[in-house]
């Protein structure tokens, strides 16, 4: 077993504490990942204050570099600079696994903290530590020239807003809306852009539109204008939801085209309420996306290299964890918390 060290919590919605614990020695197919960087997503607010799996180690955006492979691997050496996800591993067998689509996995994928490891029994636990150990199935080249911190975050809102722009054709020729412009809608706005799509930005503020066209909008819509989401109406092939709080989508489905898909990304606590109406008229759809499988991430980090396109993050040091979590809940950060976790 190999020792290390994270951030823990030891009851379900206590402070995170430094917490020593094990991963287990390499298997023959798993890499050993120095963790430098790890980003904090809302995600592991949520598991913090309400989970029952304490010890509690969060965080699914990583970065880092290898220290160790089993004996079988031969696609990463030692030192070379990769990413981890939310998912480590999955059956392997089932038909989305086969796709290369395993976020999808009939058994479950086995993801980076809250889960137990079906190959060796232990709780996984994830990104605010030292050192990760997994498959290299599972481990991702980070191309040269991109900010390893503020590649973390890609690792998770990225790729999920990366995949259903992708797969509902964002590009040259589409009008894409993006709701919500936080840690998911930030990234989803920059991709959209570099897809080549004509981006607009809905935004609840207007003292956000000037954000919104730097990082790539073309135009920008305030959602509690009643006028301009009233002209909006028709405008849109492909809408991406990226709201974490209840909100009404009725809205968004006025504004798309004959054949128009609203895809959801965010998680908002309460269940979505849709007129039949809303979908009936003009052929309307909606949709559902998150995370992404093996190939996919991939490509969105190689297509991030492209554009070099990242993260905007603000970096702390891996001691105020609790206070980057703190702050999260309040929406105060642009656009996305990474925490160092070098620092001594």
């Amino acid at each position: 077993m190999r020792d290390t060290i994270g951030w823990a919590a030891l009851d379900r919605g206590a402070p995170l504490r430094p917490w020593a614990f094990q991963r287990r020695d390499l298997l023959d197919d798993d890499v050993a990942v120095r963790i430098e960087y790890c980003g904090v997503c809302s995600s592991d607010i949520s598991a913090v204050r309400h989970s029952g799996d304490a010890p509690l180690v969060p965080g699914h955006e990583m970065t880092g570099e290898i220290t160790a492979v089993g004996s079988a691997v031969t696609g990463f050496r030692i030192g070379d600079k990769v990413a981890v996800g939310n998912i480590i591993d999955s059956c392997g067998a089932c038909p989305p696994c086969r796709a290369a689509r395993e976020n999808w996995c009939e058994r479950f994928p086995t993801l980076t903290y809250g889960n137990v490891d079906p190959k060796d029994g232990m709780p996984t636990r994830g990104g605010y530590s030292a050192e990760y150990v997994l498959p290299a199935k599972f481990t991702y080249h980070v191309p040269d020239g991109l900010d390893l911190a503020a590649v973390a975050p890609l690792m998770c809102a990225g790729v999920t807003t990366y995949v259903p722009l992708k797969r509902w054709g964002a590009g040259p020729g589409t009008r894409v809306g993006i709701v919500g412009m936080g840690g998911l809608g930030h990234l989803a706005l920059k991709i959209a852009h570099h897809l080549g799509a004509e981006v607009v930005q809905f935004t609840r503020t207007v003292d956000k539109a000037a954000e919104a066209r730097a990082l790539g909008a073309d135009d920008v819509v305030v959602s509690t204008d009643q006028q301009q989401m009233a002209a909006q109406r028709g405008r849109f092939d492909l809408i991406l939801d990226t709201v974490g709080a209840p909100h009404s989508v009725e809205p968004y489905l006025a504004a798309l085209a004959m054949d128009g898909t609203l895809c959801v990304v965010g998680i908002p606590e309460a269940d979505l309420t849709v007129s039949p109406l809303s979908l009936i008229q003009g052929a309307k759809t909606i949709a559902g996306a998150g995370s992404g499988g093996t190939r996919e991430t991939q490509e969105m980090l190689d297509f991030c290299a492209r554009h070099q396109l990242t993260a905007d993050i603000e970096t702390l040091p891996q001691q105020q964890v609790n206070e980057a979590l703190a702050r999260l809940a309040r929406n105060d950060v642009r656009y996305r918390f990474v925490l160092d976790m070098t620092t001594g």
